[in-house]
């Protein structure tokens, strides 16, 4: 099983071609990891590890949630919606994680994928000056996220349940990955959160910081 907790290691945007994407489900609200793992020790769940993970900054943009970028162990990290499955799942495709400086050509193919325009005149942006252009820009917002996830699967299935803090205001999640499609809907049932709707990262940020 790939270890969806080992740090972050830089990727060019050909080999992240080449990864394989996973779909995945995905449910915030309140009260919803003491229901999983009810569910979870019913469902003969293996555990895997628990892990505080290091903050986050994601990047939002009002003009799509189809492009989750965020800097994690310092790298810029990009992944883009592919495709959506008839049970609902999306699909994420690896585009990238990259080092700062970043380079003006990847930073322009993140930017088109975030749907905004930003004029770049440097051949490199450092974090600080990244992130002092999205405050600026009128279509983009930094939000700082802190996880503390909880690893386990379900026949296979790559799962987790987990406490996320949006600039401070903490939700529950819970989710399923995997490129199993059919194995991953009945880890989604079983775990008793299929009725609920499937939002990405970037909604639920989005939602809780008011863009």
């Amino acid at each position: 099983m790939a270890d969806s907790y080992a740090k972050n290691v830089a990727t060019s945007a050909e080999e992240a071609a080449k990864i394989v994407p996973r779909a995945e489900f995905r449910v915030f609200g309140k009260d919803i990891i003491e229901g999983v793992i009810e569910h979870m020790w019913c469902c003969k769940a293996q555990l895997f590890k628990a892990r505080v993970m290091p903050p986050e900054t994601y990047i939002l943009s009002k003009n799509t949630n189809e492009a989750n970028v965020k800097v994690r162990d310092g790298l810029l990290d990009i992944k883009t919606k592919v495709a959506q499955t008839p049970e609902g799942f999306e699909v994420f495709q690896p585009r990238g994680k990259f080092q700062f400086p970043v380079k003006r050509e990847e930073l322009s193919e993140i930017l088109r994928h975030l749907q905004v325009e930003m004029h770049l005149e440097k051949d490199g942006y450092s974090f600080d000056e990244f992130c002092a252009m999205v405050k600026a820009h009128p279509d983009m917002a930094l939000v700082t996220v802190e996880k503390k996830r909880f690893g386990f699967s379900v026949n296979g299935v790559i799962c987790e349940y987990a406490k996320v803090w949006f600039n401070g205001a903490m939700v529950e999640t819970a989710c399923c990955e995997s490129e199993d499609y059919a194995a991953m809907k009945g880890a989604v049932e079983a775990l008793g959160i299929a009725e609920m709707p499937n939002t990405n990262y970037l909604k639920a940020a989005k939602s809780v910081v008011g863009m």
